[in-house]
């Protein structure tokens, strides 16, 4: 017989354990096959075999690739700071895989001493955690450039700090309108919330889910924003003398980022493990796990099965999975910006833009709760309907062909063509 209590005593410190071992593990596979995923998806693009010759299909590529990094040599530049160098990469490693702790991956499991929430901390300033750890990681890009001492790894450092900067205040601006909307800074009241309006957010706050994406792709340094290592410019920038396992750090930082922006993504804007229909919502309210309430208030218990834990883990783990795929495709599709384009997009576009944007929606909320238009389906129609004028005349009026539509489009101009007399054939 499942207990419909939350899981306490023991049992609680051991469902932790199996947790943190597992999600941990899981989620150093994920970043793993990531690469293999990158480099298998750009040999489609470009029409190539990827890599096929270490196991089957090349599946054991990335374990080759691993024990190649714990072999290879160890380099340190007779002029570095010996101490900050070493430092650096781990500064960069430790806050992406930390990050993923307040992330809920599916809805809570039933078992027979308890239920058990799969998250690791639901601690009660959730998306604040994420913000202030993901943030860090910038630290050890920068200490890792200057420690180098190597202008070219300096130089990647400091466009590291500049462009984290520029975007990261278009990042938290285009954020709030997600935590006005919920109310709540943790993530599992995010997804409930979601339930709870009948849709995901992605559609009431269509623009600020664009915003988001784009300076997430600012945030992990992935092209078209990999100024700090742009290859044609500063060689690879601020991890130019690292090589071995200190080099294999850095990547993996980079794409543990990406995996934990994927799935702050997915739970923030498409409803995390939630799918459609009212089957799987479950929510702790007042000591109860509730699936919602009826129409004269009072509460509607939840029905959590192991079947829907694992259902709703399979649609976390496709809403993230598409979002790293369109990191991979973004990357081996748009060419890089160059750097004055970045800082451009970050001050005069995303900024002003993510500021108005944030001010109309919180206008738009003050006037629905005024006329007492009631949480749910028609509240956030009203909304998708303001997101959805504002994210067209983005797209298509606010950039005017400077940036979004590339360097190379510019304003027509009607440019007259003089005919050229042809000289009169001989004899004539």
């Amino acid at each position: 017989m499942e207990s419909l209590q939350p899981i306490s005593g023991i049992w609680a410190i051991v469902a932790g354990a199996v947790k943190v071992t597992g999600i941990f593990t899981v989620l150093m596979l994920t970043i793993a096959y990531t690469t293999l995923a990158e480099r298998k998806i750009s040999a489609w693009i470009q029409d190539r075999h990827g890599p096929n010759r270490a196991g089957p299909l090349g599946l054991l590529q990335p374990i080759a690739d691993g024990i190649k990094n714990f072999l290879k040599e160890e380099t340190l530049p007779a002029t570095a700071a010996r101490f900050f160098f070493v430092l650096a990469p781990m500064m960069v490693l430790f806050p992406s895989l930390v990050t993923f702790a307040v992330i809920p991956i599916a809805a809570p499991l039933p078992t027979p001493v308890g239920v058990v929430d799969m998250i690791i901390a639901d601690v009660p300033i959730g998306i604040l955690y994420v913000m202030a750890f993901s943030s860090l990681a910038v630290y050890g890009v920068v200490l890792g450039g200057w420690a180098s001492n190597n202008k070219y790894a300096f130089l990647g450092g400091l466009r590291a700090s500049a462009q984290m900067v520029s975007y990261e205040v278009a990042l938290g601006l285009s954020l709030i309108t997600v935590l006005m909307l919920a109310g709540n800074v943790t993530l599992p009241e995010i997804i409930w919330q979601q339930q709870q309006l009948g849709m995901w957010f992605a559609f009431p706050l269509s623009l600020g889910f664009l915003l988001f994406v784009i300076s997430a792709f600012a945030e992990t340094n992935r092209l078209p924003f990999d100024m700090p290592e742009a290859e044609s410019e500063l060689v690879t920038g601020y991890h130019t003398e690292y090589s071995a396992m200190k080099f294999s750090a850095y990547m993996i930082g980079e794409f543990g980022h990406m995996v934990t922006a994927s799935a702050l993504m997915a739970t923030l804007f498409l409803g995390g493990w939630d799918l459609p229909g009212t089957w799987d919502n479950a929510f702790w309210y007042q000591g109860q796990l509730i699936s919602g309430f009826a129409a004269d208030g009072s509460v509607i218990m939840a029905n959590p099965a192991v079947w829907k834990t694992l259902a709703t883990l399979a649609g976390f783990v496709a809403k993230t999975s598409f979002f790293l795929v369109l990191y991979i495709w973004i990357r081996w599709t748009l060419p890089r910006f160059r750097y004055d384009q970045v800082m451009a997009l970050g001050w005069k576009v995303m900024l002003p833009t993510s500021l108005a944007y944030l001010m109309l929606i919180a206008l738009t909320i003050l006037v629905l709760d005024e006329v007492g238009v009631a949480w749910g389906f028609g509240y956030g129609l009203a909304l998708t309907a303001v997101s959805t004028v504002c994210t067209i005349a983005f797209v298509f009026f606010v950039d005017r062909g400077r940036t979004i539509t590339g360097a190379a489009a510019q304003r027509a101009q009607r440019v007259e063509i003089k005919t050229i007399p042809q000289p009169a054939p001989a004899g004539d």
